[in-house]
């Protein structure tokens, strides 16, 4: 939901993501191994951010080596509590996922031999986020009860049910997690007002990911909580909303040192994830001439993109690569950022062409309103 976009970042903050990024990573790879870092993820740094936030200039740094990642430049990156914390909720949202497909057989454990080797993976992850807590005293026991408790609300849900029952574990761990950062901050009063935007962060992350996954889940026959319940896009739209402005107004009521990073990620970014799922009924913005231009350049990159997938279409059908070989070129893609600075590389086991996720920012030029339509008022 958080994923950085390079045109809509001012130039004085890319550093400051790039250092909780980077400590992440590095927190991951120092507590956890270096597998541990494709664990690193982007919703995750919102709780580093929010540590910082409460600290001010006193929040823990260091500069970190070069790094190939970074073209080989050093940074300043965020230590101590902040990225523990972002460590722990990564790893034990990379279990939780992992387990879901042990359980459905689908994805990678749905591979021959794979099955075996994804459980005993999310069970080591999950391992190494309990050792991290306990450094930070948070209680991973709760939390993992709450991931657990999701599948069995998940078979009792049917049509009628309310999506708010569907969303409440998430919402429940989220909110301990953000209220967790309260205290590593050293601001305990803030606990409750990041607890309430900490539910409603997770209930938007949730809802954003089933809207996206909805068409692709009909297909495939695969569960949906909009369908299971019965709701549609237009439900889960006007809930995200609602979580939106709930998690605005509970963290302006904290107490904050420096809120320019938290108000990019948490806000900025936040509704450009809104924007870019839900689609915005600003149409009052979208003038003749900019949705013409916008419809060229449409059909400029489809038919760039017909050209450079032919094989999908008959011509050539490269063989897939079986679950080894797809590791070692997935772990290649990860780690040298193609999928999500490259504007296609290869899938590393269908090996059909996908789109990097950073390059095309459809909100980066969206309406004269700099893309916040969906903040601005209108419905």
């Amino acid at each position: 939901m958080l994923a950085p976009c390079p045109s809509r970042t001012p130039d004085d903050l890319k550093p400051r993501w790039m250092g909780h990024f980077c400590g992440l990573c590095l927190e991951l790879r120092d507590d956890a191994g270096q597998f541990a870092r494709l664990a690193t993820n982007y919703d995750a740094l919102a709780l580093s951010v929010l540590v910082e936030a409460q600290q001010g200039d006193e929040a823990d740094s260091r500069n970190a080596g070069p790094c190939a990642l970074r073209g080989m430049r050093r940074q300043r990156i965020a230590t101590g509590g902040g990225p523990r914390l972002a460590a722990t909720a990564s790893l034990l949202l990379a279990s939780a996922k992992i387990r879901d497909h042990v359980e459905d057989g689908d994805g990678l454990a749905a591979k021959p031999g794979a099955r075996g080797i994804a459980g005993l993976t999310a069970d080591r992850l999950r391992a190494k986020a309990t050792v991290i807590g306990n450094s930070i005293d948070l209680d991973t026991a709760a939390l993992v009860a709450l991931i657990e408790g999701q599948r069995g609300i998940e078979a009792d849900c049917g049509p009628g049910t309310p999506l708010t029952a569907v969303t409440a574990p998430t919402e429940a761990a989220t909110a301990e997690l953000f209220a967790h950062a309260a205290i590593i901050g050293g601001r305990p009063e803030n606990a409750g007002a990041f607890r309430t935007a900490g539910a409603a962060f997770g209930r938007l992350a949730h809802l954003l990911d089933a809207a996206e996954d909805f068409e692709d889940d009909a297909e495939r026959g695969a569960w949906n909580p909009l369908a299971a319940t019965g709701s549609g896009i237009e439900d889960a739209r006007a809930l995200a909303k609602v979580a939106l402005a709930d998690m605005k107004r509970a963290l302006d009521s904290a107490v904050i040192v420096d809120a320019t990073l938290t108000e990019l990620l948490l806000d900025r970014y936040a509704r450009h994830a809104f924007t870019k799922t839900f689609g915005s009924t600003c149409s009052t913005h979208q003038t003749a001439e900019r949705r013409g231009y916008r419809e060229r350049r449409d059909y400029r990159r489809e038919r760039r993109h017909e050209r450079r997938s032919r094989y999908d279409y008959g011509y050539h059908r490269p063989e897939p690569r079986n679950f080894f070989a797809g590791l070692c070129a997935f772990t290649v893609l990860c780690c040298t950022c193609q999928m999500c600075c490259r504007e296609e590389y290869e899938g590393p086991w269908s090996r059909k062409r996908r789109e990097g996720c950073c390059r095309d920012c459809d909100c980066c030029d969206c309406c004269p309103c700099d893309g916040d339509c969906c903040g601005c008022g209108c419905d």
